[in-house]
């Protein structure tokens, strides 16, 4: 593994920290690490530009396409700058038919952005996502890691103002 250019994106410590996940898997298997390097990258950054998913592609032996399908794939990664806290909203059938779009139109309202925008205080970035897995608890949607089910419109303002 070569660290010239991953370290030109991210710190030691970071590096240190992938390197702990592929030591997890067999050596010509060190790919099996990218999800969890792009994760730790991304916590360091904020966010993972085409350049840093080349150095990690690098840094794992693995093409750059390789990489850009996992980040495009999942949710859990933004390839740019994002507001301090991130909302996704469900926008399934089970929260659409327990009244996601009125949830959504809330905060749009409170917050100043609309789906797929950041505020203008970067406080926040909403989105509408597929599917949380949280059916039962419907509507529902989650705020960096915080899931926060049975929604109403009355809660929005309490929920909110607990991320500055």
């Amino acid at each position: 593994m070569t660290t010239a250019l991953i370290h030109k994106f991210v710190s030691s410590a970071c590096v240190a920290a992938i390197d702990d996940w592929v030591a997890k898997y067999p050596a010509n298997e060190k790919q099996s690490a990218v999800l969890s390097a792009l994760l730790l990258i991304q916590d360091e950054l904020g966010f993972l530009s085409t350049d840093v998913m080349d150095a990690v592609a690098d840094y794992l032996e693995m093409s750059s396409v390789s990489v850009y399908e996992v980040v495009s794939f999942y949710t859990m990664y933004e390839v740019k700058p994002t507001g301090r806290h991130i909302i996704n909203v469900c926008t399934n059938v089970s929260c659409k038919l327990r009244g996601c779009d009125k949830i959504v139109a809330a905060i749009e309202n409170k917050i100043g952005a609309k789906l797929g925008s950041t505020s203008d205080d970067g406080r926040f970035s909403l989105r509408s996502v597929e599917c949380l897995g949280a059916c039962v608890q419907a509507p529902m949607m989650q705020i960096n890691k915080t899931y926060h089910e049975y929604l109403t419109v009355s809660q929005l303002d309490e929920i909110l103002e607990q991320y500055t």
